[in-house]
């Protein structure tokens, strides 16, 4: 079955309790164009109260965490327990100053930053009820933490480029509007510039010293991403297997196991036929590297009791 059709069959899923609706005036499967300007958490599924309380401690002191979520399709957001995890991770961070996101969903080189204004979200899915073409996420956009990227990566000879009219993805803003809903919080976008372990890797080790400046290094995908097991409940030995040695991959900081995960992890193929949601970790685990963090995992488990992983990291 091919990715979109297991992504619209997600979204029919009776839990979720939907139906497709063609927006007027919008193709069949195309989402229609919407603004940020506004944020908007009830149509997700997330409690419209969730914004009341300040998600985190008081700003940033000493070193921020960088961390690596699970973010799940659109659909998460309707998933009360798994947003209630996310929640609840987010206010036990100290408050960042502002996020850096690197999602699977943009690679492109060179590594870009993207809009650092209030623009469009990205509704880079197809075939969903029209409520998740409604979401909204207008966090500040981040023109000085942009600037302060370009500068990091000029210092290490990375080059940099700038998109303008990039918006967030659904892996950005899916799991922000679970963590942040009050979208308070400035928030930049930055792409992965290729599918090659140790440039991701040098990436991140040139990002580092943003977790001494209160930025929350925030990369978003999946450990396990099969699509071909979408729809099948119970958890395969395979998918079991790979989280279990992702586990204690970082839990030992064994980096060199990490970079080169497609020959030492077991079932590697089978987790990640293409590893683009894997992808992420690579930059966060690279933001921690000259130090010695505490690796802790916030939320596990597996989504639907399905074959793939919650399992989220943080390095502190």
């Amino acid at each position: 079955m091919h990715r979109r059709q297991v992504l619209a069959a997600l979204s029919t899923l009776p839990w979720l309790g939907c139906e497709r609706r063609r927006t007027p005036g919008a193709a069949e499967g195309e989402p229609p164009v919407t603004s940020s300007q506004e944020l908007s958490t009830s149509p997700t599924g997330v409690a419209p109260d969730g914004a009341a309380a300040p998600a985190g401690n008081a700003a940033a002191q000493g070193t921020m965490p960088a961390i690596f979520a699970a973010h799940g399709a659109p659909v998460l957001l309707d998933d009360a327990a798994w947003v209630d995890e996310l929640r609840r991770w987010a206010v036990s961070l100290p408050r960042p100053r502002a996020v850096l996101m690197v999602s699977a969903h943009w690679e492109q080189r060179p590594t870009t930053l993207g809009a650092v204004t209030p623009v469009p979200l990205v509704y880079d899915f197809y075939g969903f009820p029209e409520r998740y073409y409604q979401t909204q996420y207008a966090a500040p956009g981040a023109p000085d933490l942009a600037a302060r990227v370009r500068s990091l990566l000029h210092e290490k000879r990375i080059a940099v480029a700038d998109d303008p009219t990039r918006g967030l993805d659904h892996g950005a803003y899916v799991p922000l509007v679970a963590m942040y809903p009050a979208a308070d919080i400035p928030v930049l976008q930055l792409s992965m510039p290729a599918l090659d372990p140790g440039e991701l890797f040098a990436l991140g080790r040139a990002l580092a010293p943003l977790r001494h400046e209160g930025v929350l290094v925030f990369g978003s995908g999946f450990l396990t991403h099969n699509m071909a097991f979408a729809l099948r409940r119970g958890t395969p030995a395979w998918a079991h297997e790979f989280d279990e040695w992702a586990a204690t991959s970082l839990q030992r900081a064994d980096i060199d196991a990490l970079l080169d995960f497609q020959v030492r992890a077991p079932a590697a193929r089978t987790a990640l036929p293409t590893w683009e949601h894997y992808a992420p970790l690579l930059v966060a685990l690279g933001a921690t590297a000259d130090t010695a963090p505490r690796v802790t995992f916030p939320i596990t488990g597996f989504w639907m009791d399905g074959a793939f992983t919650k399992r989220s990291v943080q390095w502190s």
